[in-house]
């Protein structure tokens, strides 16, 4: 079965089977980042931001976003870019654009599809229930993540994660990563009205993932979590 016939078959909403990334690689383990241009000097942006500016990211939940921005300054030691950051609201479903890009300096947001662990939703509905940190769990964690280095591996291209947090502190040695896959394409929402599953990863589309790796390089913040 090939794999378009594959994603639309409802059992290939089951645990996700991951897929590697369509764009050819040409170099191997571990890839360079990205080259980003810099607004700012790293870790010149203050971590309480104007509540001015704040108000502009309204595709956020107010309460996440203060919780994020909280954490931003409660790990400012180990954050050394702080200028963009990325929040994921479990509170909403697979089918939502819940990954949210944020650029502090000038206030700008976007956001995308992301897709949440198995373990996380066992009956597939679609909604994030539980989070562990635990190995084998298959379920995502919520707390903070510095983005690290990259690398290909089973998923294809991908990114290191270290959990910053109790609640994600195994992130690294779970091998919780951001990577593409082809259950997190926007195409099933069409079709299934939800995305498919990780293993606890962020997995977002195939053709999103340089977006993804351009704007948060290394060493920038992920807060996954509810209001």
């Amino acid at each position: 079965m090939n794999r378009r016939a594959m994603m639309l078959a409802g059992a290939a909403l089951a645990v996700g089977a991951c897929a590697r990334s369509s764009t050819p690689l040409q170099s191997i383990s571990p890839l360079k980042a990205p080259q980003i241009p810099q607004r700012s000097l790293a870790g010149s942006v203050p971590a309480t931001v104007r509540s001015s500016s704040a108000k502009t990211f309204s595709s956020v939940d107010p309460g996440l976003l203060r919780k994020a921005l909280a954490s931003l300054e409660r790990h400012g030691d180990r954050i050394r870019s702080r200028d963009r950051i990325a929040i994921v609201d479990f509170d909403a479903p697979s089918a939502d654009m819940r990954m949210h890009f944020l650029d502090v300096a000038d206030g700008k947001a976007t956001r995308l599809l992301v897709a949440h662990g198995s373990g996380s939703d066992p009956r597939h509905t679609g909604f994030a229930e539980r989070f562990s940190n635990d190995f084998g769990s298959n379920a995502s964690s919520e707390g903070a993540f510095l983005t690290d280095d990259y690398y290909v591996g089973r998923h294809g291209r991908s990114q290191r994660l270290v959990g910053l947090d109790v609640t994600n502190n195994n992130a690294l040695e779970r091998a919780v990563v951001v990577h593409s896959a082809w259950y997190a394409n926007d195409d099933m929402i069409k079709a299934h009205g939800k995305l498919g599953r990780s293993q606890g990863c962020f997995a977002v589309g195939e053709n999103k993932l340089d977006d993804v790796f351009s704007f948060l390089g290394k060493g920038r913040m992920i807060f996954a979590g509810r209001a």
